[in-house]
Order: structure tokens, then C-alpha cells, then sequence
């Protein structure tokens, strides 16, 4: 049974139907939709967030950024951020935040090849090994982000829709 305000009533009665995302960076938010479930790209792993879970706040990695709404799916690159977790809510306040449209995917695949000849040809004096391995796969996530093909939905689910990038 449902509640006035879309809560669920009975067994599960705090328990809210869908989560509120907001992703934002210093420049702009990108994101602010209700979605079913979000996974983020923890800094120690990945954290799936379904509706009613568990308040936290947490440290973000390099990765994708993955939600739903129905049987769509969007995607966004995330490079390192934090994100606060509430029952009925995920901010996620990211460094840099991209739609796969956004992309520009040659200059993502001369950063990989860049990164992946400065981590074969140099000596452990000749390079910095963690910025190489960053620019490695901050380059390898906005390639998989960009290359996915996912489009908005032309057609609404239960009044919500993917909405496509700004």
C-alpha cells in the first residue's frame, strides 16, 4: 500500500520508492533526477544504493558512476569526489563529472596511449608511476563512459526519464 507522499505503508513504511541524485562539480551540476538505484565508484570499491539505505558519507575513486530509472540505465565518469548517502537521497560532490556525450574520445585515447608509453618505456627514476597510472585510468573510464552508446529513453517511465546531457 501506498501513503499520500509515494512512501511505501506497512512492513517497509519508511522506506521511499526512489532516490533524489545530485551530482554536482565546482563548475556545474550535471545531475538531478529520481532514480531507482545508483552504484558509485568508491574510493575502496564499488557501493550499490537502492532506496532506504543506510545514511553514510564516503570517499569517491576514478570510475563510472551508474544509475537507473526502469529498465534505463545512464552513465557518468567520475574522477574522485565524495558523496553523501541518505535514506532517500545520494549528492555526490565530484572533482569532475562527465556525460558520455560530453566526451571528446580522441582526446581520451591520446591520453591512454600517452600514459601507456610513459608507463612501458619509463625506469622507475624517469616517471611519477601513480600520476601515470592515473592519467591511465581516468583516460580508460571516459573511454568506457563515452563509448557506450547509452541515450536518454525517448519514452517516459512511470512519469521519470533519463535526461539526456546538458
Amino acid at each position: 500500500a501506498r501513503e499520500a507522499d509515494g512512501r511505501r505503508s506497512g512492513i517497509g513504511a519508511m522506506i521511499p520508492d526512489s532516490i533524489q541524485l545530485e551530482v554536482v562539480t565546482p563548475e556545474r551540476q550535471l545531475l538531478s533526477q529520481g532514480v531507482d538505484a545508483v552504484q558509485l565508484p568508491g574510493a575502496d570499491g564499488e557501493l550499490g544504493i537502492l532506496p532506504g539505505h543506510a545514511p553514510l558519507i564516503t570517499e569517491l575513486g576514478i570510475g563510472v558512476l551508474t544509475y537507473r530509472v526502469g529498465e534505463e540505465t545512464g552513465h557518468l565518469a567520475i574522477i574522485r569526489g565524495f558523496a553523501e548517502v541518505l535514506p532517500d537521497r545520494v549528492s555526490v560532490l565530484a572533482e569532475i563529472a562527465e556525460h558520455g556525450g560530453e566526451i571528446d574520445v580522441q582526446r581520451a585515447r591520446a591520453a591512454r596511449e600517452r600514459a601507456e608509453k610513459r608507463l612501458a618505456s619509463g625506469t622507475s627514476a624517469s616517471i611519477d608511476w601513480a600520476r601515470a597510472a592515473g592519467a591511465l585510468q581516468r583516460s580508460l573510464i571516459r573511454l568506457h563512459v563515452a563509448t557506450r552508446g547509452v541515450a536518454a529513453p525517448s519514452v517516459p517511465h512511470e512519469g521519470r526519464r533519463l535526461h539526456p546531457p546538458h
